[in-house]
């Protein structure tokens, strides 16, 4: 499994991350906004942080597509208009 890691910066609606996804063959690095509405509907009442999320969120990612092919900046929720079944998913791994 490549190594994920997060960096979140908290800002007025939530928090924007820094993502670097490192492999053996080279790393991507992305930008994802995570609003705190997200983080409260995808933890379902859990204590979660959003460096938790999101790099479970990559992890669903990364088992679906390389990391090359995952969009340099995007918020959250555009994760669910390319695979449907993220919310479902995303919850299970939480």
């Amino acid at each position: 499994m490549p190594n994920i890691t997060v960096i979140p910066v908290r800002d007025a609606l939530g928090w924007t991350c820094t993502v670097q996804v490192t492999e053996p063959n080279g790393q991507t690095r992305h930008s994802v906004k995570v609003r705190q509405q997200d983080l409260d509907q995808l933890a379902e009442g859990r204590s979660i942080t959003p460096e938790e999320l999101v790099k479970h969120s990559f992890e669903f990612l990364l088992e679906r597509e390389p990391k090359e092919s995952i969009l340099r900046q995007f918020d959250l929720p555009a994760i669910s208009r390319y695979f449907p079944e993220f919310l479902v998913e995303i919850r299970k791994r939480l």
